[in-house]
């Protein structure tokens, strides 16, 4: 079933807006705020039907959990997100070489979110998450993506290790990020339909993710840090690939 949640700040909702629209259900403003940038968001709100309710300061700082919420506040319906099997009959579809990004664990809504960001920025094809032990999908996720998560297919299973293992019977080779490997990420073939597996923040890849990986990389760094946010690897993985495609 699905769920709603809610979103907050002018970058936010205009992201859902310009995006998808018709999973607003509601939006409630500041009822002593009157200035052009929100009088422009009513006027497009009030173009797609979208109903629009004056709220006090008080109510919408419980709606948004006391967040920054710049005088809007926004309820967005949550599509359940699809499973396994819709993963495997997308990617079987797919007419070019795919990029997939592969996210195990993510805890932290907010290096989540900047994962998706990365993601969408890179051109991957879509996102898989697990649905035990990852942060859920919810408003600081929103807030963070920068409205990539509108832009993205994502994918939700309940077992990596067995979704790495249908990928890979579509010709899809999985490289996981990992610190314990010397073999270098700038080293590898990411031109080829690839999936890129990263790890959960400071305990990176579960054994059984790891174990089911084709092949295992690390970003040489040569600093005197002996890693990144799992955000930034993100990036760096992900646009490396995206560099490798356009040579």
């Amino acid at each position: 079933m699905s769920k709603s949640l809610f979103i907050y700040g002018f970058h936010s909702i205009q992201a859902q807006l310009d995006s998808n629209p018709q999973c607003i259900l509601r939006v409630s403003v500041l009822d002593n705020r009157q200035d052009k940038r929100l009088s422009t968001l009513i006027k497009q709100l009030d173009q797609h039907g979208i109903n629009v309710v004056k709220t006090s300061k008080q109510q919408l700082e419980k709606i948004s959990n006391t967040q920054t919420h710049q005088g809007v506040v926004a309820e967005v319906l949550l599509p359940t997100l699809p499973n396994q099997d819709e993963l495997i009959g997308y990617v079987s579809k797919l007419k070019h070489s795919s990029l997939i990004l592969i996210l195990d664990s993510i805890q932290d809504p907010r290096n989540l979110g900047a994962c998706l960001r990365s993601a969408n920025a890179a051109a991957v094809d879509c996102v898989v998450i697990n649905k035990d032990g990852s942060a859920p999908i919810n408003a600081l996720v929103h807030k963070t993506s920068a409205g990539a998560l509108n832009q993205l297919k994502i994918f939700q299973v309940t077992n990596l290790s067995r979704t790495i293992k249908a990928l890979q019977k579509q010709n899809i080779w999985i490289v996981g990020l990992d610190g314990s490997t010397d073999q270098s990420l700038y080293q590898i073939d990411l031109a080829t339909p690839t999936a890129i597996v990263m790890g959960a923040e400071g305990s990176g890849l579960r054994k059984l993710t790891k174990q089911s990986c084709d092949q295992l990389a690390i970003i040489p760094m040569q600093g005197n840090v002996e890693s990144l946010n799992v955000s930034v690897a993100t990036g760096i993985a992900l646009f490396e690939a995206s560099r490798q495609r356009q040579l």
